[in-house]
């Protein structure tokens, strides 16, 4: 018997940002505490402390017109070399089917009011590290567009294994069959995180859906297409993005005070932080031995994450280091 329970403020530590049941398309899945469960508690805290791999799902982007469609689904099949799988098992294979496909979905919006730059679909990409057996994946991926999505919008997937990263590449058809539209709040997105990672770890893949913040992580992932100009720029084939030119400028330029929301994450991390070394001390003195050990995983835990660092403020720790860099000296015999 463990003494494991869901001591006051443990919720908040776990709670993602947003509530999941403001979440529009809700499902029952995991939840920290939720209905008093603190083994699911005391299993979601285990694999934190773990570190097991966090899904990601991702809205890539949303098709306007049937030739985009098109072309989306062209690009996720590899111009037809890959199949689509639909609802119940559906299969569709080459470039006529897929083609037939974008054109009955296009066709429904016609007979639908809507405003005219309606998107057709939504792309979302679902994702785990390298080294995630794809079949697993592809299995996860086919339960979560079930669970979601199934009595609701038309979708169609395709799994990719030729990038370091196994990923499914899904398309869901934006207008619902009962005529409602499919517009994901923040909210759905934690819920379809929380919705897969359950659906892999059912399928036996050690996967979690914790919020960055409990992780110790402060800052928002880079944008893709950020990303991408960031690179292109850092190869030197291309101008410096303008969010990295604000960034870089606004680190140069440091504030005479903190910025208020740079202040309120500060003590949002204090207070996570001081609730998950309250728990450990707490495990720590258990007379059972399994509750030791997640004590004192727990603390190393804590011990181990990240500074709470901003964007600006590594920015401008990199700029100082740049300043202190010995210059190479100049030639002085011309």
């Amino acid at each position: 018997m463990n003494d494991f329970r869901i001591p006051s403020g443990f919720e908040e530590a776990l709670r993602p940002p947003v509530r999941t049941r403001r979440a529009r398309l809700a499902q029952a899945v995991l939840r920290v505490g939720a209905a008093g469960e603190a083994g699911a508690a005391r299993a979601r805290l285990q694999r934190m402390v773990r570190r097991a791999p966090e899904v990601m799902v991702k809205i890539t982007g949303r098709t306007r017109d049937g030739r985009h469609l098109q072309r989306h689904l062209d690009y996720i099949t590899r111009n037809g070399k890959l199949s689509l799988e639909g609802p119940d098992g559906e299969r569709l294979i080459g470039r006529a089917e897929i083609r037939t496909l974008a054109e009955d979905w296009r066709a429904e919006l016609l007979v639908a009011p809507q405003r005219r730059d309606a998107p057709v679909s939504l792309s979302i990409v679902l994702s785990m590290p390298a080294g995630t057996d794809a079949g697993r994946l592809h299995d996860a991926a086919r339960a979560f567009a079930t669970a979601l999505f199934a009595e609701r919008h038309p979708y169609v997937f395709a799994l990719h294994t030729d990038d370091r990263h196994p990923h499914v590449h899904l398309t869901v058809r934006a207008l619902g069959r009962d005529g409602e539209r499919l517009n994901p709040r923040k909210a759905d997105l934690q819920l379809w995180r929380e919705t897969f990672a359950a659906a892999l770890r059912n399928r036996g893949v050690e996967a979690e859906a914790t919020p960055r913040r409990a992780r110790g992580v402060v800052r928002k992932a880079e944008r893709t297409p950020v990303r991408k100009l960031r690179e292109r720029f850092e190869r030197g084939d291309g101008p410096m993005p303008k969010t990295l030119a604000g960034a870089l400028d606004s680190a140069a330029r440091p504030p005479s005070a903190e910025p208020p929301w740079e202040t309120r994450l500060r003590q949002r991390q204090a207070a996570i932080r001081r609730t998950l070394v309250v728990e450990a001390l707490r495990l720590q003195a258990s007379k059972a031995d399994d509750d030791r050990r997640l004590g004192q995983d727990l603390e190393q835990f804590v011990r181990t994450l990240p500074p709470v660092l901003t964007q600006r403020e590594i920015l401008a720790r990199a700029l100082a280091v740049d300043r202190e860099r010995p210059q190479p000296a100049r030639d002085r015999s011309r």
